[in-house]
């Protein structure tokens, strides 16, 4: 089973993420944090990415400025994000090799089922686990619900992911890990958590021995 991060490893969507974050702060009347600030912190869940951004704020302004966050979001998606370039490919190909395909991602159910249906794939996905419903990366639930879902063992699945919260995740799971250098994460950042390939693009998958048939 192969298990993809959603935002900044199939998805383009991490400048959507930024702006809606520093929209969802000058509404609130809060400093707006840098992009690079806000980049850093993709793949965390939100109320874990508003705790880092925004320290000074506590109780309902905290989750005032989430929900803020999130009408900005949807508002931002009549231009919505698209999957990176051979994403699309690269994933017909790994079921076509006989692969299970699954996400976890730092997003809301709601707002993972709203950008699936948006790109016509609500169903074509395994199994999803998101943010809001479990605990957030580099904590490892997300992957062992994922597996135990699957009935697959850690040797059995490999996380793709662009952050070093996704490579950290994979492994407190056990699981072995392959790390995208097109996200928000350094390749330096992300060698850290020994993943067994750092790639430039998602067609590179392919090429790997571990997801060859």
């Amino acid at each position: 089973m192969v298990i993809f991060d959603w935002d900044g490893t199939l998805c383009d969507s991490v400048e959507h993420i930024v702006h809606a974050m520093q929209g969802a702060a000058r509404e609130l009347g809060e400093t707006a944090p840098e992009a690079p600030a806000i980049r850093d912190i993709v793949g965390l869940g939100l109320p874990q990415a508003v705790s880092i951004l925004f320290p000074q704020v506590t109780g309902s302004a905290h989750d005032e400025l989430a929900r803020a966050y999130s009408r900005h979001y949807i508002a931002g998606e009549d231009n919505p994000p698209e999957l990176f370039a051979g994403a699309m490919d690269t994933l017909e190909e790994l079921r076509a090799r006989g692969l299970q395909l699954a996400i976890a991602t730092g997003k809301s159910r709601r707002g993972l089922e709203r950008i699936l249906s948006s790109l016509g794939l609500e169903d074509f996905f395994d199994n999803t686990r998101c943010a809001d419903e479990t605990s957030s990366k580099p904590d490892p639930k997300m992957l062992l619900e994922l597996m135990a879902d699957a009935d697959k063992l850690p040797e059995q699945v490999v996380m793709v992911g662009d952050t070093e919260y996704d490579l950290a995740m994979a492994s407190n799971a056990g699981v072995a890990s392959v790390g995208v250098t097109f996200g928000v994460h350094t390749p330096e950042r992300l060698a850290t958590h020994a993943p067994v390939a750092l790639i430039d693009s998602l067609p590179e998958l392919l090429t790997l021995e571990v997801f060859k048939s």
